[in-house]
């Protein structure tokens, strides 16, 4: 696992959520739960590509949009 990386994205993923203005509450679903969703932006899980689109789904975005990061 790489921690610089999932750290990047950790950050990149609360900056769009802030901007939507939605909390972790949001994310809460059968695709995926607020505590999954809470340790995407702790930077603590690697996680799955349908994750990824899960997440890209309640924020709008396309999941390219989210590995857009530096």
């Amino acid at each position: 696992m790489d921690k610089e990386y999932l750290q990047k994205f950790a950050k990149h993923v609360k900056t769009l959520r802030k901007a939507k203005k939605l909390t972790q509450d949001d994310f809460d679903s059968p695709r995926i739960s607020r505590s999954m969703y809470s340790h995407v932006e702790l930077a603590t899980s690697d996680i799955t590509l349908s994750k990824v689109k899960a997440i890209a789904d309640r924020l709008g975005v396309h999941p390219k949009d989210l590995l857009d990061f530096d």
